[in-house]
């Protein structure tokens, strides 16, 4: 694959807590789920940390091994787990968390995995975009959304809606039911998604976490197809660049409503060779 990439941080003043990752033959991103300040989390290292280590661990294991990408993914997050175990507070439902894409080409397929909402997407010959997004918290989320989505973005209730919509959300995370990321407990690797498609099949990939596919699947201001134009043609860094432009254009969320008005976002996008 000839790949290229780009991540920003939702504002230059905090930690990106998306990692993104790659080799000639593997890309891994993860998207780390924030905390609000006003919510306990149990770990002193906080969701950038988790999601950075966490999604090296994930490299590492798809250079070095022949496992499931299920198989790498739960030892990597034992591993990383056992990276905090004594100084942190595991059963802490606040425990950081994050989503995770990872792509793996072999000499003959694409394979791949997607745990929660950061997005996959196939360039396919002869068909429209493939598009691979785990859609249980969305769906889980949509109970608890409204009065976050009612608040204007910005403001004291806008802040307190938001933590008070991830504290419900807490006891939904990787239980039957709920949604499913990547945390402390290994067994939720079996919940990704996952999949192969054969490599002369594929044109191109694009990952992107939430915070840069929002242009297309909540600003609604691309097709899929349009996005891999505009990666393909522009890279991910005009992608990027598209959506702080809408974002900044709706400071307060009265368009698109949102949890966060402003998301850390990260495009990688490969082109097989």
């Amino acid at each position: 694959m000839r790949l290229s990439l780009a991540t920003e941080p939702a504002s230059p003043d905090r930690a990106n807590e998306d990692f993104i990752g790659a080799t000639p033959d593997a890309v891994v991103l993860l998207d780390g789920a924030g905390t609000p300040a006003d919510l306990e989390s149990g770990c002193s290292h906080g969701v950038a940390w988790y999601s950075h280590t966490l999604g090296s661990t994930l490299l590492a294991g798809m250079t070095q091994s022949t496992d499931s990408l299920t198989a790498i993914l739960a030892a990597g997050i034992k591993a990383t787990a056992s990276m905090h175990d004594f100084c942190c507070d595991l059963s802490h439902p606040g425990s950081p968390s994050a989503t995770v894409v990872m792509l793996r080409r072999t000499a003959d397929t694409l394979d791949w995995l997607v745990l929660a909402d950061s997005v996959l997407v196939l360039d396919v010959l002869d068909a429209d975009p493939m598009v691979i997004c785990d859609e249980r918290e969305a769906l889980t989320g949509s109970r608890y959304r409204a009065p976050m989505n009612a608040a204007v973005g910005g403001t004291s209730d806008h802040l307190q809606a938001l933590s008070r919509y991830m504290d419900a959300m807490r006891a939904h995370r990787n239980v039957d039911g709920g949604f499913w990321v990547a945390a402390v407990d290994p067994l939720a690797a079996e919940q990704a998604l996952t999949g192969t498609v054969p490599i002369d099949r594929v044109r191109a990939a694009a990952i992107l976490s939430d915070g840069a596919s929002r242009l297309i699947d909540r600003f609604h201001l691309a097709t899929w197809r349009q996005a891999l134009d505009i990666l393909d043609q522009d890279g991910p860094e005009e992608l990027i660049r598209r959506v702080r432009e809408a974002e900044h254009s709706d400071p307060d969320g009265s368009r698109w409503p949102r949890g966060k008005i402003f998301d850390d976002a990260t495009a990688a996008y490969g082109r097989i060779i």
